[in-house]
């Protein structure tokens, strides 16, 4: 499977998937995406099944924390979206400021387990995120993807997206920011949902 319609992508509402994805040897340490979502002080005192249940209760409510990609019955990828107002870490960021106070979602991070990568699982996870998005209404998706300017960079620098793959997906640039990933720029991007 190489094409992206091949992925079948859905709000992630079941915890079991998303934990497969986001935390698959049970590392207590494991981020869980929770990086944006809750303050700094609060993301440092949670250790493991603390984020763990964090993470089950977001899954439980509405809107769901993200998408999932999935190959028949077996997630395959994650991407960590809401509503920019959720996202605590990223409402107060002085690195990565909103643009206006329009009630925008953002796409803040990818998982794609290595089996699957290079085959278009991310594209996929972020038209779902925007279908996603536009379903609950949001006016605009943002994301705050890396420039990679054409270089390899590591997996976990690429966990933000790329220019490439946004712009692919009709993002437009709007400013670079002060956040770095692979020591390069990160860029704020949207896209209009109207």
């Amino acid at each position: 499977m190489t094409d992206v319609e091949a992925w079948e992508v859905r709000p992630a509402s079941r915890f079991e998937d998303v934990a497969a994805l986001l935390n698959p040897g049970g590392n207590p340490r494991a981020c869980w995406c929770l990086a944006y979502r809750i303050t700094s002080a609060e993301y440092s005192a949670l250790r493991g099944e603390q984020r763990a249940a964090r993470v089950r209760d977001l899954c439980a409510g509405s809107p769901a924390p993200g998408v999932v990609a999935y190959d028949g019955a077996t997630p395959v990828g994650w991407c960590g979206v809401s509503p920019r107002s959720r996202m605590e870490r990223l409402v107060r960021s002085r690195t990565i400021p909103a643009l206006d106070d329009r009630p925008v979602w953002s796409v803040v991070c990818f998982v794609v387990r290595s089996p699957f990568r290079r085959r278009g699982v991310s594209r996929a996870l972020l038209d779902g995120a925007v279908e996603y998005a536009r379903e609950q209404g949001a006016p605009a998706v943002e994301g705050f993807p890396v420039d990679t300017e054409g270089a390899r960079i590591s997996s976990s620098a690429a966990h933000v997206g790329t220019t490439t793959l946004f712009e692919a997906a009709g993002f437009e640039r709007i400013r670079p920011t002060q956040a770095r990933a692979d020591r390069r720029v990160r860029w704020h991007m949207r896209l209009e949902l109207g």
